[in-house]
């Protein structure tokens, strides 16, 4: 690298530290890390997303629980030293000192010479930092910019290996005592030659040393390329991605390269594994939240090591402290499904959304409400109606913009819609903010014709029986058309709401009047679960999956079944078992149960199609097989619509907000064909 893309290059990196900084700062501010010398080294104070408070909560913890962990292990001994790779602005230091566990540890921080020097000049302008760093000894000396007995602060490009030897030689780095590497979010900015070279050095030199790594994984699924493009448009491309591609790689890396241990997880993993209960409580209910898809996901693209040699007793930060489901490896696939796009429908507007319902509203007509999208270019809560038909076998849209005041309507997200009669259909609550009440009941009313698509769709507002409110102020529920006694009914399941992260509860609503019934049911009651999926199958309704009251995706399939006096819960026994998820779409055809993506927490695979038998139980996941599309395909937060005569599912929109790495939504319909999958059966 030419001098100039050299240091353009390093500034690149260096924006990325900063601006890390900054959300740390944020985070704690909103107290989900405890850490009150952020605010005096990050400079910018500005407040982010509850999405991001969380990424940067699980970053420190893990960070934090490993440093805490060594210190612990090596406190008995007479001297230790902690060397921060690419330290940037960090506050690990301060916050040490400021507990007292930095008796008989020496903590070295390395990053470019601006970086250091900016920082030097920060401790020395600001008396809490520079009282609790103590008497500095005279001014630093060349890359040295800052010494305190217990802290060094040196300016060296982590590339240049011989200098940086020099350089931490020069402050006093003793190569004979436990040393702890850090390297956070750093590694992967190198070149992995370079990358590499570090990290044998580290083994060779030192006899006696722990290696801490905090970075990224899983670049090839739809989540890693939006995360890869990310950091290629801030010129800061991410090396390891290619060569170690994901925890087994990282963890060989290490170990092929001197380090005689290695432990390593993801951050769905720690989260579950690694923070006590009560504190998982805490975090969860800090401020309100309803993104754990993009969370859960960018848990599992990020990964903390720790690598150790010579260490007596051997260094294990990574054990399990709380018996959570281990996440087993790769998750078995029977074969895959053709994806396609649909050809009359590329470049549609209104398409684009997620957490949006879509419905038949008569043979051959779809209707798509709600949901976060695109709408002019601005990414919005979307207000207008849309309507799919199909003609001479092929789909085109019809937008409807519906021709009422837009309070009613409550622009609203996570709802459902059931179609009752080809001129009438019912939504179910949704939200605006998570921080807001359920919207309530509406009617839609369509007229009886139309060919192209209803231009004018009829909304009128539903009042309830008291008993049956709440069963309406509630969003990523289920409501599900069903029988019971010949008479038809509504059955409304399950979702969260304001007061409530999860609910177990139910309604029936017997229609089309929408009376509130009691009715007897029997059984072992489903455990509490929103963005789960239900269908209606032989008068009853199937729940698959969903996301349990600890925020953990839930593997059960149940049957609400009628008896001679009243209903009873089935469990349905898969095998294998059915791998847990939510976030996903269901549809049943001719006794098989279907499950179409999702989110899971096998970061090895994302979820395609799940085939269930429901005679055997017998469960078999498909791959979609997206080869012919130009985009990631991110199979969340997404409606689809089975059309059984072709076997073919259209699965419309989809997608989130990926972390700090901006919004993906599936720019068009997919198609896939299930004609191959459902005949082997």
């Amino acid at each position: 690298v030419g001098s100039y893309s050299a240091v353009s290059l390093s500034q690149q990196v260096q924006g990325t530290g900063g601006s890390s900084a900054v959300s740390k700062c944020s985070a704690a501010a909103r107290g989900y890390i405890q850490d009150r010398f952020l605010r005096l080294l990050a400079g910018r104070r500005r407040r982010r997303a509850p999405l991001i408070h969380r990424g940067y909560y699980i970053r420190a913890r893990a960070v934090d629980h490993c440093v805490h962990d060594f210190l612990l292990k090596t406190q008995s001994l007479p001297r230790t030293q902690i060397l921060s790779l690419g330290a940037g602005f960090d506050s690990l230091y301060f916050r040490l000192k400021d507990i007292g566990l930095l008796h008989h540890t020496v903590v070295y921080e390395v990053d470019f010479p601006n970086v250091a020097c900016q920082k030097a000049a920060l401790i020395k302008g600001t008396k809490e930092l520079s009282t609790l760093v103590g008497d500095t000894g005279g001014e630093g000396l060349g890359a040295i910019t800052f010494s305190a007995v217990d802290y060094k602060l040196l300016g060296v490009d982590l590339s240049e290996l011989s200098e940086l030897e020099r350089t931490l030689e020069e402050a006093g780095l003793n190569k004979e005592i436990p040393t702890l590497f850090i390297a956070e979010v750093v590694l992967t900015y190198m070149e992995n030659t370079r990358s590499d070279a570090l990290i044998q050095w580290a083994a060779e030199h030192f006899p006696q040393a722990c290696f801490l790594v905090y970075e990224q994984v899983h670049p090839e699924d739809p989540f890693g390329h939006v995360m890869q493009q990310h950091f290629s448009q801030l010129n800061t491309a991410l090396h390891s991605l290619a060569q170690y591609p994901d925890c087994e790689a990282q963890q060989r890396r290490f170990l092929g390269k001197g380090w005689t241990e290695c432990s390593v997880m993801d951050m769905n993993e720690f989260f579950s594994c690694c923070i006590p209960e009560d504190e998982q409580q805490r975090v969860q209910t800090l401020e309100p939240f309803d993104e754990y898809e993009e969370w859960h996901l960018k848990c599992s693209h990020y990964f903390v090591l720790a690598a150790s040699k010579g260490m007596e007793p051997s260094w294990t930060p990574l054990l399990p402290s709380v018996t959570a489901p281990r996440h087993a490896g790769p998750v078995g696939m029977a074969g895959s499904v053709p994806a396609a796009v649909c050809a009359r429908l590329s470049g549609i507007p209104g398409l684009r959304r997620y957490g949006h319902h879509s419905v038949l509203i008569k043979p051959n007509m779809i209707l798509t409400t709600g949901g976060f999208g695109e709408e002019d270019g601005q990414h919005c809560r979307m207000r207008n109606f849309h309507v799919l038909s199909k003609h001479a076998g092929y789909w085109e849209a019809v937008c409807v913009t519906q021709n009422i005041p837009d309070k009613r309507w409550g622009e609203r997200l996570y709802h459902t819609v059931s179609c009752l009669s080809d001129t009438l259909a019912l939504v179910v609550g949704g939200r605006t903010s998570p921080s807001s009440a359920g919207l309530g009941m509406l009617w839609l009313k369509f007229p009886k014709t139309c060919n192209a698509g209803p231009d004018d769709v009829g909304v009128e507002l539903v009042s309830l029986q008291p008993a049956a409110e709440a069963a309406a102020l509630r969003w990523r529920h289920s409501t599900t058309e069903m029988t019971f006694k010949g008479e038809q009914y509504l059955f409304v399941y399950g979702g969260r709401s304001a007061l409530e992260p999860v609910l177990g509860d139910w309604f029936f609503l017997h229609t089309p009047e929408l009376s509130y019934t009691v009715i007897a049911v029997e059984g072992p009651v489903p455990e509490s679960r929103h963005s789960h999926s239900a269908c209606s199958w032989e008068g009853g309704v199937l729940i698959a999956g969903g996301l349990g009251a600890a925020e953990q995706p839930l593997g059960s399939v149940f049957l609400l079944r009628q008896l001679e006096h009243g209903l009873q819960w089935q469990t349905i026994e898969t095998h294998p078992p059915l791998v847990p998820r939510y976030s996903h779409t269901a549809h049943v055809h001719e006794g098989k149960l279907l499950l179409v993506g999702g989110v899971w927490f096998h970061a090895s695979s994302v979820p395609g199609v799940t085939v269930i038998d429901l005679v055997t139980g017998l469960c078999l996941n498909y791959v979609i097989d997206v080869e012919h599309l130009e985009w990631p395909l991110m199979l969340h937060n997404h409606s689809s619509v089975f059309l059984p005569n072709e076997k073919e599912l259209l699965v419309i929109g989809g997608g989130g907000n990926c972390f700090s790495f901006g919004t993906h939504l599936n720019p068009e319909p997919v198609s896939l064909s299930l004609s191959s999958i459902l005949i082997s059966h």
